[in-house]
């Protein structure tokens, strides 16, 4: 198998990270094709955590070349952070990490503008507020995007952010509000990502070339998707969704791999649903402080990894998951934090939907028919029983066996593997 894709099926954060870190010990290359440094992963190998949101999870191994690919979003600042704190923990980059020269760059504008328009509260949808939005918008809009491989020719740098720049001050001056908002300067943005340029350019390569090379030479590649698919800009919960393409389907545009090379798709899921942001989420437990939601998210750690905010949570949805099964061709799933809900007596799965009095076992086209969406829900018995050092299948207790089997059943693909802790170790493979 030349390639295979590790895409979320929910709306991220479902411990993708864990599973491309799984797979490392048989790939030669991990790629990140889409997003930005809004997209957290989490990985843990010997109790020691390495929070990661722009480069790929393939870092943590020092067997793999990691690869950010033309589809990514790229913020200077944060790409350098993370290799210093890598370098902090012992993992040495240089030679094995690189990032297209084709990738497009956040500057300082991109955050300030993304701010103004969620500062308001018509239009907003709840972004992390990194920029990633309307980078992208530059990037399709043509005349102001800045690639990677702009930001190492000074001269032209300087004239291309002397064009944008007056431009971006006249856009965000007519959306602040009195003294609300900023002026930026050309030049001094320019001696800023000068300097940033210096840091990224022995890791700037022609990625493309680099990865048809890989394949020529039979070597194993993973695709990694960011967010998940229920963001993905075209098929997600529009406009609550992401600015890139999520699915497996961004692999051919963000990273110049044709499709025909990716031949396993792995699905990853949580054990429940959790939704970061705006949007509809049919699922949303909101039982209170005292309830069954917040008890996930505290002992799940439901927190955002690049902001902090608390995760909203629910039931896990297989009609939502059916869904994006489907879009993405996912040949299996992986079950994520099964361990989260250990000592609950019930659990409920969603297998359809009431829309407007309708049964429905569809996922909605759009977001405004999913905001009218009631949860339709089986229930199954839980366990009580602590299953973190569970290793293979028959250590999990029956009602945790049942629970796995239950959603292989209504998602209509099997498990291949069952986490049940973040530490590598606490995997169950199937």
């Amino acid at each position: 198998m030349p390639g295979m894709c590790v895409v979320g099926l929910q709306w991220g954060d479902e411990a993708k990270g864990k599973i491309v870190d799984l797979l490392g010990d048989d790939t030669d290359l991990v790629v990140r094709y889409n997003g930005g440094a809004n997209a957290g992963h989490t990985v843990v190998v010997n109790g020691k955590a390495f929070k990661l949101s722009l480069l790929p999870t393939g870092v943590i191994r020092p067997n793999v070349e990691s690869v950010i690919g033309n589809g990514v979003v790229v913020y200077p600042p944060r790409f350098i952070e993370e290799v210093e704190n890598l370098e902090k923990g012992g993992i040495d980059v240089s030679g094995s990490l690189f990032v297209s020269d084709h990738a497009h760059v956040i500057f300082p504008y991109h955050m300030e503008e993304e701010r103004l328009l969620e500062s308001g509260g018509e239009g907003k949808i709840g972004t992390t507020g990194r920029g990633i939005g309307p980078c992208y918008q530059d990037k399709v809009g043509r005349r102001f995007g800045i690639r990677v491989g702009e930001l190492l020719r000074e001269s032209h740098l300087r004239d291309k952010l002397k064009f944008v720049v007056p431009f971006k001050n006249k856009l965000m001056s007519a959306f602040a509000t009195g003294t609300d908002g900023k002026a930026f300067d050309a030049n001094a943005i320019a001696d800023e990502y000068l300097g940033y340029a210096e840091r990224l350019r022995p890791h700037v390569v022609d990625t493309s070339r680099m990865l048809h090379d890989a394949l020529a030479a039979g070597k194993k590649i993973i695709f990694e998707a960011a967010q998940g698919s229920l963001l993905d800009v075209d098929h997600g919960t529009y406009p609550y969704v992401t600015s890139s393409s999520s699915l497996p389907s961004g692999i051919w545009g963000g990273t110049g791999v044709p499709a025909k090379f990716v031949t396993r798709i792995i699905g990853v899921v949580k054990a429940y649903t959790t939704r970061v942001g705006q949007g509809p989420c049919p699922t949303e437990l909101l039982d209170g402080p005292d309830g069954i939601g917040e008890r996930i998210r505290k002992i799940g750690r439901e927190y955002g990894t690049v902001t902090g905010r608390p995760r909203r949570v629910g039931w896990f949805d297989a009609v939502a998951v059916r869904y994006t099964a489907a879009l993405s061709g996912a040949d299996e799933i992986t079950l994520m934090l099964l361990d989260v809900l250990s000592g609950l007596p019930e659990l409920k799965l969603c297998v359809a939907y009431d829309l407007d009095g309708e049964r429905v076992t569809h996922f909605p086209s759009d977001a405004y028919q999913l905001e009218r969406c009631k949860p339709i829900y089986e229930s199954i018995p839980g366990w009580s029983e602590d299953i973190t050092g569970a290793r293979k299948l028959s250590d999990l207790p029956l009602g945790a066996r049942k629970y796995v089997e239950r959603i292989s059943e209504l998602v209509g693909l099997k498990v291949s593997v069952v986490s049940v802790g973040p530490d590598r170790a606490q995997s169950i493979m199937m």
